[in-house]
């Protein structure tokens, strides 16, 4: 599937995030890493929800559904691994 935003191509969902908004948003910021430990998270999540205040309309519902996708991945990892 090809995405086009603005005339130009979108090749990473990075991309597509940096056209649509006219910035680019950290994802790794809102959804973590697999080898975060739970501090480095807890500090994450902190940092992510200052920022997520500080965003508004179209990027600040990009931000929280990423949290909220990332969040749902790890309870589904963790049911699977129990």
């Amino acid at each position: 599937m090809k995405l086009i935003v603005a005339g130009q191509d979108a090749v990473t969902p990075d991309e597509f995030a940096e056209l649509a908004f006219g910035f680019g948003i950290d994802a790794e910021l809102f959804t973590g890493t697999e080898n975060e430990t739970p501090e480095d998270r807890l500090a994450r999540l902190d940092v992510a929800r200052e920022i997520l205040r500080d965003l508004d309309g179209p990027a600040a519902r990009f931000a929280s559904g990423l949290m909220r996708t990332a969040e749902r991945r790890r309870v589904l990892a963790w049911r699977a691994a129990a």
